[in-house]
């Protein structure tokens, strides 16, 4: 920035000096011969100060070349440095991540393989227990149902015997109803 400034003040000073000279050689009270002489050297100076202006834009822009030619190679320099680092990085934290990956893959591989193990045993733990339960409750079912069979059939026997007997009663009841009607028929007939 302060280079930016000098080649404005230099030229800013150019200038001045130029359009300085022109009006104080334009408003002074001068003849012609004079005048012209005054323009001559004031034309000379101007031509002067221009190839000293020259010479230090010429010196300036060598000397910002340089600089820019410097600060790009050093650029270059730390661009190309940068771009290993970051290669390197980038192949390290490649080979992290996949080492990482794989060691990942082994161990849920392995997890699952285990919870696969697991799980078959406790399922082939729980099929036996609900196959032992199941006969375990078949037969209860079947002792069950046996003792309810033969309490049915005991208290059929039963019921059969009770009927049986209050059948003989009630044919009983019936014949001395049938003698007390037939006696009391044969009252009522010889009366």
């Amino acid at each position: 920035m302060a280079d930016g400034n000098n080649r404005g003040f230099i030229l800013g000073a150019f200038l001045g000096s130029v359009v300085g000279a022109s009006i104080a050689l334009i408003l002074a009270p001068k003849s012609g011969r004079e005048l012209r002489g005054d323009l001559n050297q004031g034309t000379k100076q101007v031509i002067g100060k221009a190839g000293d202006f020259k010479d230090t834009v010429q010196e300036r822009s060598s000397e910002y070349t340089e600089k820019a030619l410097e600060k790009g190679s050093e650029w270059k320099d730390k661009s190309v440095e940068f771009s290993k680092q970051a290669a390197e990085s980038t192949s390290k934290l490649t080979k992290e991540v996949t080492e990482k990956t794989s060691n990942l893959t082994e161990d849920v591989s392995g997890k699952t393989k285990d919870f696969a193990k697991d799980v078959t045993g406790k399922t082939k733990d729980l099929a036996k227990d609900v196959t032992g339960k199941s006969k375990e409750f078949a037969k209860d079912v079947t002792d069950k149902t046996k003792s309810t069979v033969k309490d049915v059939s005991d208290k059929a026997k039963e019921f059969k015997d009770d009927s049986k007997e209050t059948i003989k009663d009630a044919k009983s009841d019936i014949e001395e109803v049938k003698e007390d009607a037939k006696d009391e028929a044969g009252k009522l007939t010889n009366k």
